[in-house]
């Protein structure tokens, strides 16, 4: 596999299991800390989603997956395209990466995982600045699911 075919984050989460796979799968509360406006949807294997995205400078974006695969408190996965944010551009041509969540005790908390992978399959025009975007993105997105988590126990 080449190197940057495949983009890996781990965070140690100081939540529940439970608290971590609701953050994850409900979709809103995913929503909140993705930043997509996903109030009154739901995420379901085989189900294609889309729905603006909320994240600053983004909103212009409409954020579309398809659900892959949801094994109950273990992981959830779905494909997307990476970085497609010209509105001008057709992405549905283009074959999608795959996001895999994954939660697994590690005490004193849970330990998630993401892993983006597929990316040799972007056309090469634009597949390095996915690659480069999406990697700082999941540097944030991990940091964002901390804080989110942080602060729901405190509500």
């Amino acid at each position: 596999m080449h190197v940057l075919d495949r983009i890996e984050r781990k965070v140690l989460l100081n939540a529940s299991r439970k608290q971590v796979w609701e953050a994850l799968t409900n979709a809103e509360h995913f929503g909140k800390w993705f930043g997509i406006a996903l109030t009154g949807k739901t995420f379901k294997a085989g189900d294609a989603i889309t729905a603006p995205i909320t994240y600053p400078g983004y909103e212009h974006v409409i954020w579309r997956a398809k659900i892959e695969r949801i094994l109950p408190q273990t992981l959830f996965s779905f494909w997307w395209h990476p970085f497609a944010v010209d509105v001008g551009v057709d992405y549905d041509n283009e074959t999608p990466t795959l996001v895999e969540f994954t939660i697994e005790d590690r005490a004193p908390g849970i330990l998630l995982r993401v892993v983006e992978s597929g990316f040799d399959n972007i056309p090469s025009a634009r597949r390095q600045k996915a690659f480069k975007m999406n990697s700082r993105g999941w540097d944030e997105q991990m940091g964002n699911i901390e804080n989110y988590l942080n602060n729901s126990r405190r509500t």
